[in-house]
């Protein structure tokens, strides 16, 4: 029996960590996210922008074999959804133009179309993820005249 009394004495005295210990650990792992975190959060940015970028391509190939068998691209009041729906008044329509539904930009906003646009035939942009026009980084709009 004592030597079972001395075994959990002896395990009382040798576990867990000192409040210092843990400071310590607590004060690590906080340098560490500040100094690993922004640069993290710079390459999910970069990320998205060039989904954007993709993203534009695709609709823009699509757009283009749109115009090869209607004659002309989507006006801006048919949109995008003319890809994916065929619009009441075109005949020639032979899609849909996409597999999937026109998808929304990286940050959830739709893509903004004209046609025409002011840049070419039309104008196919993301405004980034403050949603806004103009801005830096991931705030920088993505447009289809800029690939």
């Amino acid at each position: 029996m004592d030597c079972h009394n001395e075994l959990l004495h002896r395990r009382a005295r040798q576990g867990g960590f000192t409040l210092i210990e843990i400071l310590i650990v607590v004060f690590i792992i906080g340098l560490l996210a500040a100094l690993v975190g922004p640069q993290l959060f710079k390459r999910v940015g970069g990320a998205k922008q060039k989904m954007a970028r993709t993203q534009i391509e695709v609709l823009g190939t699509a757009l283009d074999t749109y115009r090869l068998d209607v004659g002309q691209y989507p006006s801006s009041e048919q949109g995008l959804t003319a890809l994916v729906t065929q619009p009441g008044d075109v005949q020639t329509w032979d899609g849909p133009y996409l597999r999937k539904d026109v998808p929304a930009d990286p940050w959830g906003s739709q893509y903004i179309y004209r046609s025409p646009g002011e840049h070419g035939e039309y104008d196919l942009l993301s405004l980034g993820a403050d949603k806004a026009e103009g801005g830096e980084g991931e705030n920088q709009d993505v447009a289809s005249w800029e690939n």
